[in-house]
């Protein structure tokens, strides 16, 4: 079949790979002039099942409360005259329940594992290099009440069968002797050594580029116009690109990998999606001792921070801003980046050299990603997958492929069914 991805982000490169892998001609279309400029661009680093846990949850109302009008709060609401910022919150707070957030887990889990055994496998099969790590990640704790919360939670990630493994502070030392010189105290952890980390965007450009070895065309510079519906069903994607000027694109499947700006694309069919943007940020910073830089991936849950080595560098990256569309850099939370990194590891690091960046995740209320077909027959998501776009992109991209063939997909996940 002839089969139209929108978006090369991770979630559209590793999508468009899987689709030409079953013998489909696939075209990609994609706005900016190469893969992963966008949210795929200078992410976290982490393919961290262990990461989870909903942002909904019991706790996350009052924790959100408590964090309104706080420049650098690791949540940040900036309430505006925006009803899709409004209808996401309600959405939000409805599936803070200890059912609704039980249920995510579950689901959130079982899609990572499937994602990461599907990246592993790609990898063996490519020889795709990206300055992966497979030394897994270590949630640190320098809050005692904190710590002792991440226990239970890890109980549940071991019952759906992910290895997370509490561990004491003398434990969380011996994994990363780097946060030895932390200015807090770690007072304990979880760990999974089956996590892994590595460069999300240099990931992608290699995958693209197999991608075309494979007969992939990737259309660059090319923005999408309108998602055309004839009759009951929609085979045709109006585009506009310098070189040609407008073009209608017909397929006979259209998958849309177009992250935060996918509801604004659908909106127009009919078709409301729950996902609104969460705007994040991230540091790179040039290791200047390497011995003094952490080699595991790390997880500030007191924060919500995440540190990934890439190679001579370290990507600090977290915190999310329900602002809109905005992408403008705020010097505030750049700062707070900054600032709690070098009390975590205040030796080695250029910190006067670190380059910012931000992009906006496309979040669900329940963090769980749409992916499958929608009412119309021949219109597919894979989109809305939060945080975790890099932890899932390989499992969702398999999965969405399968159902296009018909096939079952081999993870047990709440697929789409003509939404």
């Amino acid at each position: 079949m002839k089969v139209i991805v929108l978006g090369a982000g991770v979630i559209g490169v590793t999508t468009a790979w899987f689709l030409a892998r079953d013998g489909h001609q696939v075209t990609v279309i994609e706005r900016a002039q190469e893969p992963a400029r966008e949210t795929s661009y200078a992410n976290g680093g982490q393919i961290s099942v262990c990461h989870a846990e909903p942002w909904a949850n019991p706790k996350a109302p009052w924790k959100t409360l408590q964090w309104l009008g706080e420049e650098d709060a690791p949540l940040l609401f900036r309430l505006k005259l925006d009803w899709n910022q409004w209808r996401w919150g309600l959405r939000f707070l409805q599936q803070c329940t200890r059912e609704k957030a039980k249920f995510n887990l579950q689901n959130l889990v079982r899609l990572g594992l499937y994602s990461r055994d599907t990246l592993q496998g790609l990898r063996a099969q490519t020889g795709v290099e990206y300055k992966q790590r497979t030394e897994g990640i270590l949630h640190y704790y320098t809050d005692p009440a904190e710590y002792a919360a991440a226990i239970p939670a890890a109980a549940l990630m071991r019952e759906v069968g992910l290895d997370r493994q509490v561990k004491t502070a003398a434990e969380c030392l011996a994994i990363e002797p780097a946060l030895a010189k932390s200015r807090h105290p770690i007072v304990g952890g979880t760990y999974t050594p089956s996590d892994e980390s590595g460069d999300a965007r240099l990931f992608t450009n290699e995958l693209a580029a197999r991608c075309s070895e494979l007969g992939v065309e990737f259309r660059y510079d090319c923005a999408i116009e309108a998602l055309e519906k004839i009759g009951d069903d929609v085979q045709t994607v109006r585009v506009r690109s310098a070189e040609q000027g407008v073009e209608r694109l017909n397929a006979d499947q259209i998958v849309v990998c177009l992250g935060s700006y996918s509801p604004l694309h659908l909106a127009p069919l009919g078709i409301t999606l729950d996902i609104y943007p969460a705007k994040g940020y991230s540091a790179t910073i040039p290791v200047l001792d390497p011995s003094q830089a952490p080699t595991v991936s790390l997880t500030d849950d007191g924060y919500k921070l995440v540190f990934s080595r890439l190679g001579d560098h370290l990507r600090v990256a977290g915190t999310a801003e329900f602002n809109g569309y905005n992408l403008e850099l705020n010097p505030i939370r750049c700062k707070a980046l900054i600032e709690r990194t070098s009390q975590i590891f205040p030796e080695g690091m250029d910190y006067a050299r670190a380059e910012f960046w931000t992009g906006l995740r496309p979040a669900t209320p329940g963090n769980l990603p749409y992916i499958g077909q929608t009412r119309y027959p021949s219109l597919w998501l894979n989109t809305g997958h939060g945080t975790l776009g890099w932890t899932e992109c390989c499992g969702s991209a398999k999965a969405i492929s399968d159902l296009i063939a018909g096939r079952v997909p081999e993870v047990d996940y709440p697929f789409l069914r003509g939404i």
